[in-house]
């Protein structure tokens, strides 16, 4: 199967989500580009980009997809512990800039980022007009952890997350998840299975169940706006 291609000047023309490739699993389309109407369009669909540097933009469908409904977050004993003992303060939308970079510095298992500076000036476009936002963890006003995603309606898109002390992104998905079930968020968006996640609470289902979720919670192009102070306890 030829992979479809796609145009430029249109957020809509990507193919039937059904189309994906099981094998990378979910490969959807390559090109386009991450104008704000594409990556929107994309979104709504459960459609998101992922590539590295030196590729075309690839956009990808996974099945299964795994998702963390927001009051299912597993917080364990000893997060609860350190969350009381560290006296973090959580905030939304401070720093958005430095949480991207964060995200794209590299770690020690990994070989290179997928944020590449063309995605980050996306993203952080997407931030300037209301749809992307950070969740920033502070320690004695220093920065330890965080998170980015992009919200539409009652979803969350989580992108990406980062540690830079021990529990730094733990602590920014559990004040997430709070707000979220606050706000009656229907779910928050993981895209691909990990053992980390799915220690936290999030679990796999199939891609039509994903999209069926999706159009109830992405039906109205709603901006989300957090308070600047997220609760973490």
């Amino acid at each position: 199967m030829s992979l479809y291609w796609l145009g430029t000047g249109s957020g809509a023309d990507f193919p039937p989500v059904e189309s994906a490739l099981d094998e990378p699993n979910g490969l959807l389309a390559a090109g386009g580009d991450l104008s704000e109407a594409r990556l929107l369009a994309a979104y709504q669909r459960g459609i998101f980009p992922w590539y590295s540097p030196g590729q075309p933009i690839l956009w990808w469908c996974p099945n299964p997809r795994m998702i963390l409904a927001p009051n299912a977050f597993h917080a364990s004993r000893s997060l609860r512990r350190a969350v009381r003992r560290h006296a973090v303060i959580v905030t939304t939308n401070q720093c958005f800039r430095d949480v991207i970079n964060g995200c794209a510095a590299p770690r020690s298992h990994e070989n290179g980022t997928w944020i590449t500076e063309e995605m980050r000036a996306a993203y952080c476009a997407l931030h300037d007009n209301g749809w992307a936002h950070s969740i920033e963890v502070w320690q004695d006003r220093t920065l330890i952890g965080g998170l980015y995603g992009v919200a539409i309606g009652q979803a969350f898109f989580g992108e990406s997350m980062f540690s830079a002390a021990t529990n730094g992104s733990k602590f920014a998905l559990m004040a997430l998840c709070q707000q979220l079930t606050d706000d009656h968020f229907q779910l928050l968006d993981c895209q691909m299975h990990t053992a980390h996640l799915q220690s936290l609470g999030a679990d796999l289902i199939s891609r039509d169940q994903f999209s069926r979720l999706l159009e109830q919670a992405c039906g109205a192009l709603k901006r989300w706006k957090p308070p600047p102070h997220l609760r973490c306890e």
